[in-house]
């Protein structure tokens, strides 16, 4: 292969981020590209299996300091001489920016989320509003200086980003995460039936379904609140949160023991059948507080499941209102609760699904358009 590209990730864990780079990269091997990713922390549940098994090349940084991790780094960009250095995440933004410093290599970041909205700084009582203005400089710092070119996830995260960083809007190209159609699936009766039936959900009980880490910033702890509020209404109506625990765990289950839903919530930890949970659900919940785009509600559209979702501008850029969603605001456990209502009564009319949910993936979000575009930006940037 012709060119080295290095990718410089916090670690592998199964989100959003590092789910859409392991999508991206067999794609950009194709172009005659060798991509070597480089991992800062070896997190329990990862998806670096599945990452080798696709053939990427994932290597891990053994410093376990700041400064050795951009030595280490440094030495490996002197040795593989790479052609770009693609960044994404805080930590690693740092790590790569500066262990490029004076090699000539040009520096991409991704900005995959709207990091310093001050509504995500008031709201989030674990964030110390310091110690995050003083992440803001570093990273508005570097980010100037240091980097040569941003991809944004979404145009509200290059909106959120230019304000909060100072950085010049020529700078920023937004490219939607894609998903691929052909590892998710479509959406059958055979398919749901069996989902379903490993889940213990009856017939004739509603599946409604959320995904994502326990963290604040997931804003379960209304999805649960709105489930008690559908007690009368939706006696049928069960709960499935899959994500890896968090921060927010112990607020989750000290609400379903509060609000007597243990019988109507289910914890199913970390999966990596999420598109399967998909297509068993009756509608699919992204109850956030603040967002990049959205992976897993990319992939509710792809699997044509009704959505209520956070009005949250990045949210917008996935779901129409009233036409393949509900959007309602965001930390209103009350709106939540009318939201849902709205979305199962409208889960029986499997036509608008299709033609509403699955059109639009298909003409915004499928992987290999959305990854064509991201390719060609690496390549404009890269030396």
């Amino acid at each position: 292969m012709s060119e080295t590209y290095v990718f410089v990730i916090n670690s592998l864990l199964p989100g959003g981020a590092e789910r859409s780079l392991i999508e991206l990269l067999p794609r950009l091997m194709k172009t005659d590209v060798r991509p070597i990713v480089y991992c800062l922390y070896r997190p329990e549940i990862s998806i670096e299996d599945e990452a080798r098994s696709l053939g990427l090349d994932v290597r891990h940084l053994d410093a376990t300091r700041f400064v050795g991790r951009v030595r280490e780094l440094r030495r490996a960009i002197k040795a593989e001489a790479p052609s770009l250095i693609h960044t994404t995440l805080f930590d690693s933004d740092m790590v790569g920016r500066l262990a490029t410093i004076g090699t000539g290599v040009p520096v991409v970041t991704t900005l995959a989320n709207a990091t310093y909205d001050d509504d995500r700084i008031r709201g989030d009582a674990n964030l110390n509003p310091r110690k995050v203005a003083i992440v803001k400089l570093l990273d508005g710092f570097t980010g100037r200086h240091l980097t040569t070119h941003f991809h944004a996830v979404s145009h509200a995260v290059k909106a959120s980003s230019v304000a909060a960083l100072k950085l010049r809007a020529d700078d920023v190209t937004v490219v939607h995460r894609g998903r691929d159609p052909e590892r998710l699936g479509r959406r059958t009766g055979e398919r749901r039936e069996m989902v379903r039936r490993k889940l213990g959900i009856e017939e004739g009980e509603k599946l409604v379904l959320t995904v994502g880490r326990q963290e604040h910033q997931k804003g379960q702890q209304f999805l649960v609140q709105a489930m008690a509020s559908l007690v009368d209404d939706h006696p049928a109506a069960r709960l499935a949160i899959a994500g890896r625990p968090g921060s927010a765990t112990p607020v989750l289950e000290g609400l379903v023991e509060e609000l007597a839903l243990q019988d109507r919530v289910m914890f199913l930890g970390h999966r990596s059948d999420v598109a399967d949970l998909l297509v068993g659900a009756d509608v699919f919940v992204f109850p956030s507080l603040w967002e990049g785009l959205g992976g897993a509600l990319i992939e509710a559209l792809a699997l044509e499941v009704p959505i209520v979702a956070s009005d949250l501008a990045a949210l917008r850029e996935v779901v129409e209102p009233g036409v393949n969603g509900f959007l309602v605001p965001a930390g209103d456990a009350q709106a939540l609760a009318t939201g849902i209502s709205q979305a199962l009564a409208a889960s029986t009319n499997e036509e608008r699904l299709v033609t509403s949910n699955r059109a639009r993936f298909e003409a915004n979000f499928e992987l290999d358009d959305c990854a064509d575009r991201m390719i060609e930006l690496l390549s404009k940037v890269s030396r």
